[in-house]
């Protein structure tokens, strides 16, 4: 059994998610996670999409109109009937008809065309103003106002938090389940990580790795020692 942290991004999708299934008649469906490439938006959506039983697709560069709907229709169970209005008016009904959220993951790369907004919208407007959470990187906000009027259609827009220590702490049994990290190191991961979930977590992984090697059960700040961890940095040759 997979676990997944319990980090503070998770509980602001999970708020997310909630706001919006549970709004009141008339109030527009659309919600907006965004923030840096390694926060935990897509592991903490992945997370919600099982709980709430949403639909989870993450876009591709590549993509067309008619890829995202097959794709959402892959994720439904319901084999594509061809065009472009037909997936449509399918996806559309099967929203209405289920009322499950849908979330669209790296929806940056829909913000490039005219069209790939506007089918989203039409997918928002045609499945009964259905509940769509987008997940984007730290300009998504400023990206979306090109388009007003779906820019005026999201209920809420929320910043995906930096990793804190807590989240650090949180994701120390599942990265490193054998070794009890201690809160200076914790904290140094956290400093180190320019807010990134993902950072801290490949460190906790090399960490427990380190941890095996050498036997401990414990290890602390000044048991690591100048032992490399990972920034991000791109490594510099020593030459």
């Amino acid at each position: 059994m997979t676990h997944t942290a319990q980090i503070h991004n998770l509980e602001l999708v999970r708020t997310a998610a909630e706001r919006l299934t549970g709004r009141t008649a008339g109030l527009p469906g659309l919600a907006a996670l965004y923030g840096p490439a390694g926060y935990g938006k897509t592991t903490a959506a992945l997370a919600v999409a099982n709980e709430a039983r949403a639909y989870f697709v993450q876009m591709r560069s590549a993509w067309t109109r008619k890829t995202l709907l097959e794709k959402i229709l892959l994720e439904m169970s319901i084999k594509s009937l061809g065009t472009i209005p037909q997936m449509l008016d399918q996806v559309c009904t099967q929203l209405a008809a289920s009322g499950r959220m849908l979330i669209i993951d790296e929806f940056d790369y829909c913000v490039r065309s005219d069209s790939m907004v506007e089918l989203v919208r039409d997918i928002h407007e045609g499945g009964g103003a259905a509940p769509i959470l987008l997940l984007g990187e730290e300009m998504l906000p400023q990206k979306l106002k090109k388009w007003e009027r779906f820019h005026s259609r999201v209920l809420s827009w929320i910043p995906a938090q930096p990793v804190s220590v807590a989240d650090a702490d949180a994701l120390a049994p599942i990265y490193c389940p054998e070794v009890r990290v201690a809160s200076d190191l914790l904290e140094h991961l956290v400093r180190i990580s320019a807010g990134s979930v993902r950072r801290v977590s490949v460190n906790l992984a090399a960490i427990a790795e380190a941890a095996a090697v050498e036997g401990w059960g414990a290890v602390d700040r000044a048991t690591w020692g100048e032992r490399p961890l990972y920034t991000g940095e791109a490594p510099r040759r020593g030459v």
